[in-house]
């Protein structure tokens, strides 16, 4: 989705060449599988960080195009909504102080955009929802102005016979409302982490990061209000799901957990890509069918919580890309890191641990624990393999935080590495503050005031600070 298109008018000739060739490009992935042509060169990792872009009262300012203009910044791309911006990290091998040069990297570029939309006005924030956010700005008007937007929301709403979006949301609060384009998506902001993986170990470290998304979400989440409602910890996730919603069940849904773990490989996630999604973009690229550029931006349709994803490196090899999409923007930029560690080093241990997860950790289990951690965070009640029950925060801090270090070692982290971005989690743990929880206490002492609260986050937020540190003054 990432890519530009020269129209969003689109034939019944265009619908059946596209789907040939994505059924040729699909053939020619599986052979791929079976021939075990995908490079392994380590463990590599990268980032995406949506962001928003907030005026001088903290409500969204849609000044994406401006910014990037003075940005003449590679790693920072437009997304939907004018008043969101995406920074891509560098890809990395995940061994020594990987996480300290990811840091780096995205604080450099974090602070550069936040000091050039100072003169327009405009600040940057990080988070999943923007509470003060009202939703007569998710409008057309406010779409970046490229063309795959554009068809993507012709084409979910041909999809649904031009009928409204219905959202339903019960959390604490219970909240219905209805939409008629596809910018309800840009209330939501993510910071969905890559992992690339070697093709033998790939099916088994996909399975995983299904496994590890419900505590990835409870120990992350930071989106409890969506216009003006108390809702779940983590409301990006019913949000996104419901907000491109063109499928009647779990089969055909394009933003969805899924319906099962792989069996064999990745491959049967892109053979369910072709058998049971409709194209939404069927634009015609002239590719040999070997750069699978059909295939992929089919795939780039399909927001699955886990995605699978190919790649190519410099040399034209094709790898595969693990695109874990659970964990929501914020609050800070170590926050982000230590997410994005723990990751790595939950999957990597217990790949360790376990040789089967799959046969020790029911699908429909995992998936339980995935929305029970979106609607109650560190309190979530979880399943886990010993089989019994546990909230999600004792489970992080006694058994995850030692699986998470164990896979960081494996991995070939540098010990004060792993012990400093793993302090992170574990005092956000202890201490019961993520994202979420901050925000509520601030409305507990303070009131319902979205604005103040909004302005208070950025405030927290431009201090560096994890948000265990923050105040609620």
């Amino acid at each position: 989705m990432g890519q530009e298109i020269e129209s969003s008018e689109f034939s019944a000739h265009d619908f059946a060449e596209f789907q040939r060739r994505l059924k040729r490009e699909t053939e020619l992935l599986a052979e791929w599988f079976d021939a075990g042509v995908f490079t392994s060169e380590g463990a590599v990792g990268g980032f995406e960080l949506e962001a928003c872009l907030l005026d001088r009262r903290a409500g969204p300012a849609p000044l994406n195009q401006p910014l990037l203009e003075k940005l003449d910044e590679p790693l920072v791309v437009p997304e939907l909504a004018t008043f969101n911006v995406e920074i891509n990290s560098t890809a990395r091998l995940l061994q020594g102080d990987v996480f300290e040069r990811m840091a780096e990297e995205l604080q450099r570029v974090w602070d550069k955009c936040n000091r050039l939309a100072q003169p327009l006005g405009a600040r940057m924030g990080m988070i999943g929802i923007m509470p003060s956010l009202q939703q007569q700005a998710l409008t057309l008007h406010n779409m970046s102005p490229l063309n795959r937007y554009q068809a993507l929301n012709e084409q979910v709403f041909k999809l649904r016979h031009d009928r409204p979006l219905l959202v339903h949301i019960e959390g604490r609060e219970t909240l219905d409302l209805q939409h008629d384009d596809v910018m309800l998506e840009s209330a939501a902001t993510s910071f969905q982490i890559h992992f690339q993986v070697d093709e033998k170990s790939a099916a088994k470290l996909y399975n995983l990061s299904k496994i590890a998304s419900a505590p990835m979400v409870a120990v992350s989440a930071n989106s409890p209000y969506l216009f003006g409602h108390d809702l779940w910890d983590e409301t990006r996730i019913p949000l996104f799901e419901q907000s491109i919603a063109v499928g009647a069940s779990d089969l055909t849904k394009r933003v969805s957990f899924g319906i099962r773990y792989v069996y064999e490989s990745m491959m049967e996630n892109f053979l369910a890509n072709l058998q049971r999604y409709p194209v939404l973009l069927p634009l015609l690229m002239d590719e040999p069918a070997e750069k699978l550029a059909h295939l992929r931006l089919h795939n780039g349709t399909i927001w699955r919580w886990n995605r699978p994803l190919i790649g190519f490196d410099d040399s034209g090899r094709p790898h595969l890309r693990i695109e874990h999409r659970v964990v929501p923007a914020g609050p800070s930029v170590s926050d982000c890191i230590a997410n994005t560690a723990f990751y790595f080093g939950l999957v990597s241990g217990l790949a360790n641990r376990y040789e089967s997860p799959e046969s020790d950790m029911g699908f429909i289990r995992a998936r339980s624990n995935f929305y029970n951690a979106a609607r109650e965070g560190l309190q979530a009640e979880l399943f886990w393999f010993n089989w019994k029950t546990c909230r999600a925060k004792e489970l992080i801090r006694e058994q995850l935080l030692g699986v998470a270090r164990e896979g960081l070692t494996s991995l070939g982290i540098e010990t004060a590495s792993i012990n400093f971005w793993l302090d992170i989690i574990q005092q956000r743990v202890v201490r019961g503050i993520n994202g979420a929880t901050w925000q509520r206490q601030w409305v507990s002492r303070h009131g319902m005031d979205f604005q103040a609260l909004m302005e208070a986050y950025l405030e927290q937020q431009e201090s560096g600070k994890p948000v265990h540190e923050w105040s609620l003054d």
